[in-house]
């Protein structure tokens, strides 16, 4: 579920396709998307010996540990793109808006934490060229907690 108001139009990213913009301000630390309508996660070795899984694989998402989404009906979120310098911070299925964002902005959040770990995308980092590859689960739940936590500790001074 996507929390603010926003519409789908072409990504400011090269070569991303279409992106999701906001239609009104954000705060730091607010909720941009919330998990809904989850009503299953695969393990990752689940998904790759099911051939039926397995073709729904470019509609993947980690959630947690070596738990997988599968949406292949693309709902609004999966046109969050990719950015090391994302404005948005991925944990644990929630976005959080990593500082105010003006209407018109573009979400993005850092993929890494969705692939499985070592996993490298399908495509490059169009800001620096560089391969986005998954992080391992401690990684990523270390560094998204970090990360919230000292956002949530700046929004509330």
């Amino acid at each position: 579920m996507i929390l603010p108001r926003y519409h789908i139009a072409a990504s400011t990213i090269r070569g991303a396709g279409q992106g999701l913009f906001l239609d009104e301000t954000v705060a730091a630390g607010r909720i941009i998307t919330a998990p809904d309508g989850i009503e299953k996660t695969f393990r990752h070795g689940e998904i790759h010996a099911s051939a039926e899984l397995r073709a729904q694989w470019h509609a993947s998402a980690r959630w947690f540990e070596d738990h997988y989404t599968l949406s292949p009906d693309w709902p609004d979120e999966c046109y969050i793109n990719h950015s090391f310098t994302p404005n948005g911070l991925w944990h644990l299925g929630f976005v959080f808006a990593l500082t105010e964002l003006p209407a018109g902005s573009e979400i993005t959040v850092d993929y890494r934490h969705l692939l499985p770990p070592g996993q490298a995308e399908d495509f490059v980092d169009s800001a620096t060229g560089e391969t986005i590859t998954g992080l391992s689960w401690p990684e990523s739940l270390a560094s998204s907690t970090r990360a919230l936590a000292e956002l949530l500790a700046a929004a509330h001074r």
